[in-house]
């Protein structure tokens, strides 16, 4: 772990610069509002470790495959978010100097992500080679109210010197991916043009032919005062920037207002962007950075009135939940229903900025209760809109008769992912597509949604599973051979305990799901099954393979097997590894972990947190206290799932050691990798930690029930939910729980199984010393 960064509930905060976490820090501090992002880079020029990125939601790359042995079915392509216009850069010389930190003697150096307010603000003080030494604050955001706007004031000042500082602003469209696999640039120059404080430039990608105009304007002020100099334009290939010379006086403080915006064809026609990227400009320089500051600051304030979640006693877990919640807020609103949410969010290149199984997974719960429910939604109807490739998908590896197979990795529908043990064989992430939809049902009571898109999917996804398993005469069974689970640290295996389960349930829900539509929406029903050629042979197929499925178990140890074979592996447990063989991704071979018992995240257990009711309590302690001595958690979904058990199990001390990992897994960088960008897809999952996990909450017949407990170190947490048109607070506090009804109607709910009617605009206090067992 890296703990330099300063524990502060309300921001995240590096005292000093160390450059030799400098990437960890760009990641951490990323910036962006679901529209655009970028990490924390600086906006002056840095030699040192850094690795730039600007994203624009939506816009990506087909960089083609490059794999050493070609198979079969592999994908032509990997999608990929690309690196775009670099709209932040502010050149500086310093009497004939370039202002580079990587060649100054800093000091005083303070970094902050202002989480409250949402902005990024940087002050130090800086010694260059030649003597001159100045002092420097940048503060900078990605409007969240004007969604193609980013803002920077970025202000200098002479201290041991007056003379000359030159300024040039610039946006540097010549840029790359640093994953790109063939050191290809993805951007053409469209148009370009600059005047006396402003430049545009109007890029185009290659193949996929997106458009992206970035635009700026800049003002200088002295003492408050506009300053009055001549202004250069500069244009070269993919860049243009404006020049200007002001004398500096010490002591005396200079600063530049930056503001830029970022258009893209996805939401305008081609002939119109720059138009476009000229009338956001003009709105920021209208309104002036103050202005739009505090716009920001009131946006944020009412996002967190929707989200916080509130940790009295422990400032380090407050940060961190703190932390994830702002970053999924900056990186996904559901205004868009052409948009998914990267692995990396806005943070990094790593993954590709594409959609996973995670969203599905980890992502819905979090949007299902802060947010409308039209975003969760949104997130169903992408995966819908992209059926017909997840059909395409499964014809390719040979299924047929409308099965479907949603792809491991995306943008478009279309399977990008070309590591063959992940894009043929990790497929229980299909399942992952159909539990959202239960979920979303679950959550919402919107059962219509299985007449509109949700039958359809499920009965895609049925078919699949139906055709991937077969019979076993050995076992008298269907199996299913050739698989990865959850636990990508083994490869080819058969009869996967988590797929076969919810491969089974899928047929099963897909099962109710048509019964559903045929009684209340019979015109919808008949014509889909005409749509989709479906007949009742095929359910009665999916009811002989419920029936009959394989579940790989250990009747001794009284645990379901990750899969056939695994208590042949050596078992050490995770305790009994050296320090210095960790983390196993990083030290040992792939030969040397896939012979090992060691598991990467959850996986029996992932089954186990879905379908929880199936199963009693002591089943699940049993398989809890059986598998997370053997896990590793070197994937960022696994401590939250663990967290959320052991809570259900009354496991404090792990409960508490899992949460912990999660919400700081990048502040601290548990898994030495967020250099790579930030896990923000894991984010959410840290999320249900608290509000599943310690909050006990469940949804059950469609109502509430909750069952909080708090961690030793913690006073009290809090937080909302909203729930079917109703507003809920939830404070646990060591005497009990404290339910707010927020909204203006009753809701009836449970705390520790027992029932409560909770008056519109009232509150219930419910005493531990009132619950009986």
């Amino acid at each position: 772990m890296k703990q330099y960064l300063e524990v502060n509930e309300w921001s995240i905060v590096e005292n000093g610069f160390h450059r030799e976490h400098n990437k960890i820090s760009e990641s951490v501090f990323s910036l962006g509002n679901g529209r655009f992002g970028q990490r924390a880079n600086f906006e002056e020029d840095f030699t040192g470790e850094t690795m730039l990125g600007n994203y624009i939601a939506g816009v990506y790359y087909p960089d083609k495959t490059r794999v050493g042995w070609w198979k079969n079915g592999y994908p032509e392509y990997f999608a990929k978010v690309l690196n775009a216009t670099n709209w932040i850069g502010i050149k500086i010389e310093i009497e004939g100097e370039n202002f580079d930190l990587e060649h100054c003697e800093v000091s005083n150096f303070r970094r902050e992500l202002n989480m409250r307010e949402g902005f990024l603000a940087r002050s130090f003080n800086a010694k260059l080679k030649n003597g001159k030494e100045v002092k420097v604050s940048t503060l900078r955001f990605c409007s969240i109210v004007n969604d193609d706007l980013g803002a920077i004031r970025y202000a200098i000042t002479p201290i041991n010197f007056s003379g000359t500082v030159k300024f040039t602003p610039y946006l540097d469209g010549d840029i790359k991916n640093q994953d790109a696999n063939y050191d290809e640039k993805f951007w053409e120059q469209i148009s370009k043009e600059t005047g006396e404080g402003n430049a545009y430039i109007t890029l185009k990608t290659k193949k996929t032919g997106f458009e992206v105009c970035t635009g700026m304007h800049f003002h200088l002020t002295q003492n408050s005062i506009p300053v009055n100099a001549s202004i250069q334009p500069i244009e070269r290939e993919k860049f243009v920037a404006n020049e200007v010379v002001v004398n500096g006086k010490q002591n005396e403080e200079t600063v530049l207002y930056k503001y830029a915006a970022n258009v893209s064809s996805l939401n305008y026609s081609s002939t119109d962007l720059v138009s476009a990227c000229k009338k956001a400009i003009a709105v920021a320089v209208e309104k002036g950075f103050d202005q739009l500051l505090k716009e920001q600051a009131d946006a944020w304030v009412a996002k967190w009135d929707e989200s916080d979640i509130v940790i009295e006693g422990d400032a380090a877990a407050q940060q961190g939940i703190r932390f994830n919640i702002f970053q999924l807020n900056q990186t996904y609103t559901g205004e868009d229903e052409r948009l998914n949410i990267g692995p990396k969010g806005f943070t990094g290149e790593k993954y590709g900025g594409s959609t996973y199984w995670d969203t599905e997974a980890y992502c819905v719960p979090f949007y299902l209760a802060t947010a409308d429910q039209r975003v969760a939604r949104n997130l169903l109807l992408y995966r819908y809109k992209q059926l017909d490739r997840a059909i395409e998908n499964a014809e390719k590896l040979g299924f047929k008769d409308g099965a479907a197979l949603y792809p491991m990795v995306t943008m478009n529908g279309e399977e990008c992912h070309n590591e063959w043990e992940i894009t043929f064989e990790e497929i229980h992430r299909n399942g992952a597509i159909a539990y959202a939809i239960y979920d979303y049902i679950r959550y919402t009571g919107d059962e219509a949604y299985l007449a509109e898109a949700g039958a359809e999917v499920l009965t895609g996804i049925a078919r699949f599973w139906s055709q991937r398993v077969n019979w076993s005469e050995a076992r008298h069974k269907y199996v299913m051979l050739g698989v990865t689970g959850p636990n990508e640290y083994e490869n080819n295996v058969n009869n996967n305990w988590y797929t076969n389960y919810i491969a089974s349930w899928c047929m099963e829900y897909a099962s109710y799901a048509l019964k559903y539509v045929s009684e209340h929406a019979p015109d919808t029903y008949n014509a889909l099954i005409s749509k989709i050629n479906f007949t009742p042979k095929e359910a009665e197929k999916w009811e002989h393979i419920i029936d009959n499925m394989y579940f790989p178990e250990d009747k001794e140890l009284g645990v379901f097997l990750q899969q056939d074979g695994y208590m042949d592996k050596e078992q050490i447990l995770v305790q009994d590894l050296p320090a210095s063989d960790r983390p196993l991704n990083q030290k040992w071979s792939w030969d040397r972990i896939l012979r090992s018992c060691f598991i990467k995240q959850a996986d029996v257990l992932q089954g186990l947190f879905f379908f929880e009711d199936r199963f009693d309590t002591e089943t699940l302690r049993r398989n809890f206290d059986f598998y997370e001595p053997r896990t590793v958690h070197e994937s960022s979904l696994s401590p939250c799932v663990h967290a959320i058990l052991a809570a259900k199990l009354g496991d404090e001390k792990r409960a508490y050691e899992f949460y912990l990992r999660t919400s700081r897994l990048d502040l601290d960088d548990y898994n030495n990798d967020t250099e790579d960008g930030c896990h923000t897809t894991s984010m959410a999952g840290t999320w249900m930690a608290v509000v599943q996990g310690f909050g006990g909450m469940r949804v059950k017949d469609g109502q509430m029930y909750f069952a909080p407990f708090i961690p030793g170190k913690w006073a009290s947490f809090s937080f909302k939910v909203g729930f079917r048109g109703a507003l809920l607070k939830i404070k646990a506090h060591k005497a009990g729980v404290t339910i707010q009804n927020q909204s203006d109607k009753a809701v009836t709910l449970f705390v520790y199984g027992q029932e409560y009617t909770v008056a519109a605009g009232s509150e219930v206090e419910v005493k531990k010393t009132e619950v009986h067992a």
